[in-house]
């Protein structure tokens, strides 16, 4: 009977997965975003060059047996360095991968950049690099937008059935309280949408779920040295915190957990000290040369004088009140009353159900209170405590009991499925990826605007030569201006026209046609109704069943066509 819950969930999460759901602008802006215009095999050659290494770049297929297992490695990395460029990429940025336009936002752009390129590397740039060498094979010239797009959802699909369900089977050692905790975790609407998206908040979870398993394989063999364990956990660690500084809040109670062991068998500490400092050497190195791409010195000359160290960047920035008080602060609570309940649901009343102190519960804890203390609180900063948690608790026994709350675990993940898999801000990437996809695309369109809806990643646009602009949730009147200004300020032959993405549920447009349909032509090119944009609440305005009808009943994204009328023009 598990096994078929288990499967029926599992088939849940790979809907949701290729969903086009947007659940946070980050997903898109601080991974594939900033991926897709590098391209690792330019890296990696410039790195081992810059060595003063000399390597024969090309592979000759007679001077490898493919079928030696040993070898295949080293084939592999030759043929990802010695790959020439896309032939749309200029010769003049050798970084690129794609040739897409991309927007880099300020973590990225500042004096001191506090997101790290090494773990979108292997993430995100080698699965691309991967799938634009398969597709050329296939004769065609360039990978279409959306195939890269679902090929990372289904990617981070697989890495979540994989690697976090493992996770969950090494963690709890009973059968009996493992399947509870597998079907725990695969029922979760945060397993099927926060694990299936490109977040740095699902990586997270993974290298946080893996280091407390190298962990407790380290507490249960500690008669061993258990080397091995030990340099994988230190190679985690430092993948981990240029990924999301936020890793030491989870780690820390493993940290205080080995330090018995380390000081029984010095060899374990000194292969976790090796391999934490060889990988944060190697991000340091990625991250120097990803942020100093131009610079007149040598790569080894600037890694010495000024080198990029992101989670230290990290830390400095979020030290500082007021440059949290830029994205909101919060009180010392919020994670507790809030961030947990929406995550958790139902679940958060068994924590006190515990079956006994374990190393998951006490990590989901300690991160927990540490990551309160910070001002800037968001519930997906907490992600990886929701499997250490549901790995860690007991459903009731007592058959009304367990039925009851059965069924409310089930009402609260499949509401919040639907909402956040398939109809949060929805529209916008199949909006993105039509706007990219018309060929040609309309010549009197070269700019759109969107407005009220997340950023729109530009990626999407797959390179087409089409200006966003956008809006946010900015006024109704400032962006009629805008929109007005745009169409007024064309000096071309004839009416220009531009595009115009906008909620359905935002009335204020609609009172706009209404008053200037003898002035302004809108044409309704692209509309979806799987979309809602929860940032439009008014309730204290249109009270809780306007809001309702007008946020649900009205769901939808439209994409305008916005031209001044022809006799008005005349």
């Amino acid at each position: 009977m598990w096994r078929r819950t288990y499967l029926f969930f599992l088939l849940v999460r790979i809907y949701l997965a290729l969903s086009p759901s947007y659940i946070h602008p980050d997903e898109n802006f601080q991974g594939p975003e900033i991926i897709a215009g590098r391209y690792p095999g330019f890296l990696l050659r410039h790195l081992i060059l810059s060595s003063g290494l000399v390597l024969n770049l090309s592979l000759r297929q007679s001077a490898y047996d493919l079928h030696k297992p040993l070898l295949r490695p080293i084939v592999l990395s030759r043929v990802l360095i010695s790959l020439p460029p896309p032939a749309n990429v200029s010769h003049q940025h050798p970084g690129q991968i794609f040739g897409y336009t991309n927007l880099k936002t300020w973590e990225f752009t500042s004096p001191k950049p506090v997101r790290s390129l090494f773990p979108l590397w292997p993430v995100y740039g080698l699965p691309m690099q991967m799938l634009q060498c398969v597709w050329t094979e296939t004769g065609k010239e360039a990978v279409a937008p959306r195939v890269i797009y679902y090929a990372l959802r289904l990617l981070m699909f697989v890495l979540s059935f994989v690697l976090e369900d493992w996770a969950i089977h090494d963690l709890v050692q009973s059968p009996r309280e493992r399947r509870v905790a597998v079907v725990l975790v695969a029922s979760s609407y945060v397993t099927w949408t926060y694990q299936t998206h490109t977040f740095s908040n699902a990586v997270e979870t993974l290298v946080v779920l893996w280091s407390v398993v190298m962990t407790q394989r380290i507490l249960d063999h500690q008669h061993r040295s258990s080397v091995l364990s030990s340099a994988l956990l230190g190679s985690l660690v430092a993948f981990g915190l240029f990924n999301r500084v936020t890793i030491p809040a989870f780690l820390l109670p493993s940290g205080l957990y080995l330090v018995p062991h380390f000081l029984r068998k010095p060899f374990s500490l000194l292969a976790l000290s090796m391999t934490f400092i060889l990988t944060s050497i190697l991000a340091i190195a990625v991250d120097t040369y990803f942020y100093h791409p131009s610079s007149t010195e040598s790569f080894f000359q600037i890694l010495r004088s000024d080198p990029t160290i992101t989670p230290l960047n990290s830390l400095l920035y979020n030290a500082s009140t007021t440059n949290l008080s830029l994205h909101g602060l919060h009180p010392p609570y919020q994670h507790l009353i809030a961030s947990l309940p929406l995550l958790l649901g139902p679940a958060l009343l068994l924590c006190w159900y515990i079956r006994k102190p374990s190393l998951s519960m006490v990590s989901a804890l300690s991160a927990t209170v540490i990551l309160s203390l910070i001002p800037h609180q968001e519930p997906r900063f907490l992600l990886p405590a929701v499997p250490l948690v549901l790995s860690s608790i007991s459903v009731p026994r007592h058959g009304a009991l367990r039925r009851s709350w059965f069924i409310s675990w089930i009402i609260f993940n499949a509401m919040l499925g639907v909402l956040m898999g398939i109809y949060h801000q929805g529209g916008v990437v199949p909006a993105q990826l039509w706007l990219g996809e018309q060929q040609p695309y309309d010549s009197e369109i070269a700019q759109v605007f969107w407005w009220r809806t997340y950023s729109p990643p530009v990626w999407l646009l797959g390179g087409k030569e089409l200006d966003t602009v956008d809006l946010m949730g900015s006024k109704a009147e400032e962006m009629m201006d805008r929109v007005l200004g745009a169409i007024d300020g064309h000096k071309g032959d004839g009416p220009r026209s531009i595009g115009l993405v906008a909620p359905r549920s935002s009335v204020d447009l609609d009172a706009w046609i209404t008053k200037t349909k003898n002035r302004i032509v809108f044409e309704q090119m692209w509309i979806t109704k799987s979309h809602l944009n929860l940032d439009d609440l008014d309730v204290e305005e249109d009270g809780v069943r306007g809001t309702f009808e007008r946020v649900v009943g009205r769901r939808g994204l439209v994409i305008w066509k916005v031209s001044r009328h022809p006799e008005a023009h005349s």
